[in-house]
């Protein structure tokens, strides 16, 4: 249920059966123009490829051209009430603007900024949050429900309609992963948008991964969602890789190594657990195309992860390694690492 409109930041789709494009937002001070362009080159070389900056005030407008002058992916800029700050960033060249019409102004206002992205094709994102709903919706339903998520959406929307323009982007994300997911559906009922989904204000980086995947995912998994942003209090390459795992885990994304690892039991006999996490953390910026399967015991190992194209299998201090359930080597567990690394540099 991909959005039925298209819309296009600088170099990227959203919408219209374009793949899930996955977005991060820097989370450096916006004066200071050298960390953000750094922080800017770490996201776009993890894989992000959409990248978000807040545009405080008329100073942070420089930030724009730093940024784009370095990296290749488009750059959004997120803005709250003031529509010059939107003018001035569409002047200097962003790609994508953030910015709820209903909270800048007067008509006059709203189609002035309508003006400045329709002249050069740059959409609008219009994010609405448990915290940003209008008085009279709020009044209409008495808490931030998903139905007042998405009213506000749609009246913030029609807010641009009035002056022909839907190169628009909807969010409503809420912190309660059930009001989150309500209010989606909904807005893929009642809209042809492409829809940015998020849990907001997830938490730290496991509780916020958790509440991500359990949101995201199962929006995504229904075919609702266009482009994905999963937010940590942490450092934001982390909400990059929880977005392309997120997107592994529900094979959309099928590029790349597949990782399976088992729990472990009172079978295993080597210290599985390092041994999985050095592995996945090696195999981070591997490219090919392969499942890599990391198992306990040679019991379950080749058999349980007979479909992998290679895995290791522990033994009492040692270790097999096995192509397709097949054995080919064993190896001494201190060596073990090392010599799955050289069979995949093989493959």
């Amino acid at each position: 249920m991909s959005s039925k409109i298209k819309v296009k930041a600088g170099n990227v789709e959203i919408g219209g059966g374009s793949p899930i494009t996955v977005q991060s937002m820097l989370n450096i001070p916006s004066t200071d123009i050298e960390e953000s362009v750094k922080q800017a080159l770490e996201l776009e070389e993890a894989g992000c490829q959409i990248i978000r900056i807040a545009i405080p005030n008329k100073e942070a407008i420089s930030l724009i051209e730093a940024i784009k002058k370095e990296v290749k992916v488009p750059v959004v800029a997120d803005i709250h009430f003031d529509y010059r700050l939107a003018l001035e960033a569409v002047a200097a060249g962003i790609d994508k603007v953030r910015i709820n019409p209903g909270n800048i102004g007067g008509d006059e206002r709203v189609h002035a900024v309508v003006k400045a992205c329709s002249a050069k094709n740059i959409p609008i994102r219009i994010g609405v949050n448990s915290g940003s709903l209008e008085k009279h919706i709020l009044a209409k339903y008495g808490s931030p429900t998903a139905e007042a998520l998405c009213e506000s959406a749609l009246y913030h929307a029609s807010l641009l309609e009035k002056f022909d323009f839907n190169n628009i982007v909807l969010s409503m994300k809420s912190s309660t992963v059930s009001t989150m997911v309500k209010a989606y559906e909904l807005a893929a009922q009642k809209c042809d948008y492409p829809l940015h989904l998020g849990v907001t204000e997830a938490g730290t980086e496991r509780m916020g991964l958790i509440k991500s995947a359990a949101g995201i995912g199962s929006l995504l998994l229904k075919g609702i969602g266009d482009t994905i942003r999963v937010s940590l209090t942490d450092n934001p390459v982390k909400e990059v890789y929880a977005a392309k795992d997120i997107l592994k885990a529900i094979d959309i994304d099928t590029s790349g190594v597949k990782f399976i690892s088992c729990p472990t039991c009172g079978r295993t006999r080597i210290d599985l657990i390092s041994i999985a996490n050095e592995a996945q953390e090696r195999l981070k910026k591997c490219n090919k195309d392969i499942t890599v399967a990391v198992m306990g015991c040679v019991v379950n190992g080749p058999g349980e992860a007979r479909e992998a194209d290679i895995g290791i299998a522990g033994g009492d201090g040692v270790g097999l390694i096995f192509k397709k359930g097949e054995v080919v080597k064993k190896v001494p567990e201190d060596e073990l690492i090392n010599a799955l690394m050289e069979e995949i540099d093989k493959m």
